[in-house]
């Protein structure tokens, strides 16, 4: 029997010249992703037989140099190669490489013929172009997950004569010191958007918490109820190892902490007014909290899990670019898993940085990082937007030596504002809206 042939002009992005054919991907080019070895095979200095690895962020402006053996370097790229991002928040990147090693995050574009069909330059505008970009974001299987060889194998290749591709490429090198210009403008334009949204954001916030955005209502179950259920749960959590606390306001408009029989006057820690239906608390009776495992040569017990650190926490979302795994027991598994609702806070580097966990994927926190779980229910939404304000007025900070660092001691001495639990769902509700309807105003 003869080949199927099949019409698939709806299949093809645009019209092209005459002179121009229309080709499969990945009948011209092999896409070949990278790898590495273990990261205790990582150095970071140069070495007589190793060979330089490169990594998505060697291409921006913070690279991060690190060697791996020569014989270990199974996947090499030769400066003037061409790079493209896999996966993760890079995804769809394009990058002349070096002379070294590239990493499973990238893949290297390999021409399938020895004689010349295309011009290099060519195909890195066409990779930078929305026919490649718009393709493989349509075809990953996720951000996370990237895409493969085979995704490519529906894309389309529009490919001119030699000849012209050289003259594409001279064009569009005339309008790059002008794209480059624009570029600029608009990243300037970006920060000072971003700059106004940071400030308005802030305030917003500050309001929030301070009980100013939203009225009260009478018919709330007071926050003393709230304190009251919370006392309860943690007690019944710790039993024995229960210390009960209480922070209230005196005849004398004084703030007072009864921690058992002890009575303290503790005015100077209370750091704004809020409404009288509103009642004060430390962390450590709102939340269980505790860090994580470290990593070091002797903690190899256990079953590997993948981990994150401070590195992964941004406020309000996390990057799951680079994920490392370490052995966990059952008992570390149980103290430094996290699950959907957990408030993670950093213990290093952006000290108080918060986000709230929301996937459902096993998931460990390394020492770095505490993690917060609420005794008894509550928005812990209004408790992340606490710890941005808090950050943002000074009141966490960290008195390290070399390096900044909020303790568990530290954060369980935080008071924190606790409203009643319906008036914190308006709360955390409001600014939603109000953060939405800035976003749609720039």
């Amino acid at each position: 029997m003869g080949s199927e042939v099949k019409d698939i002009t709806d299949n093809l992005p645009f019209e092209i010249p005459d002179s121009w054919v229309w080709v499969r991907h990945n009948e011209i080019f092999e896409i070949s992703g990278g790898s590495q070895p273990p990261k205790s095979k990582f150095i970071s200095q140069p070495k007589t037989g190793y060979v330089r690895l490169y990594q998505i962020r060697d291409y921006g402006s913070n690279p991060q140099p690190i060697y791996i053996p020569e014989n270990m370097a199974s996947k090499i790229s030769k400066k003037g190669d061409i790079l493209l991002a896999r996966y993760g928040a890079s995804l769809g990147k394009v990058f002349w490489a070096e002379d070294g090693a590239y990493n499973v995050a990238m893949a290297r574009v390999i021409p399938l013929f020895d004689i010349a069909l295309i011009n290099k330059n060519y195909l890195y505008y066409y990779y930078k172009s929305s026919i490649y970009q718009e393709t493989i974001m349509g075809n990953a299987r996720s951000a996370q997950a990237g895409f493969n060889k085979d995704d490519l194998s529906k894309m389309f290749f529009p490919m001119p004569p030699l000849a012209e591709q050289v003259c594409i490429v001279s064009e569009i090198e005339k309008f790059e010191p002008l794209i480059a210009e624009y570029d600029k403008l608009e990243q300037q334009a970006t920060k000072l958007d971003d700059e106004i949204y940071g400030k308005l954001k802030k305030s917003i916030l500050q309001y929030a918490i301070q009980g100013k955005l939203v009225p009260q209502d009478p018919n709330d179950e007071p926050a003393s109820v709230l304190l009251e259920h919370i006392r309860a749960e943690k007690k019944a959590k710790l039993g024995k190892k229960f210390v009960d606390s209480y922070i209230y306001k005196g005849d004398d408009n004084c703030y007072y902490e009864k921690v058992e029989n002890l009575v303290k006057e503790i005015s100077g820690e209370i750091p704004f007014d809020t409404p009288e239906s509103w009642q004060w608390i430390r962390v450590d009776n709102l939340f269980q909290h505790n860090t994580g495992k470290a990593l070091n040569s002797s903690n190899t017990q256990g079953v590997l899990h993948p981990y994150i650190t401070t590195s992964n926490v941004y406020w309000g979302c996390f990057n799951l670019e680079h994920i490392k795994e370490m052995p966990f027991t059952q008992d570390e598994f149980a103290k430094c898993s996290i699950v959907p609702g957990d408030l993670l806070v950093c213990e290093g580097g952006d000290v108080g940085r918060a986000a709230i966990w929301e996937k459902d994927i096993p998931m460990c926190i390394q020492n770095h990082i505490h993690r917060l779980r609420a005794y008894n229910p509550v928005c812990t939404a209004f408790y992340y937007f606490a710890f941005f304000v808090y950050k943002s007025i000074g009141l966490i900070g960290g008195k390290g030596i070399g390096i900044q660092g909020l303790s568990s001691g530290t954060l369980g001495k935080l008071i924190f504002p606790l409203p009643p639990l319906a008036e914190q769902e308006r709360i955390v509700k409001q600014v939603a809206i109000i953060l939405e309807k800035l976003k749609d105003e720039d």
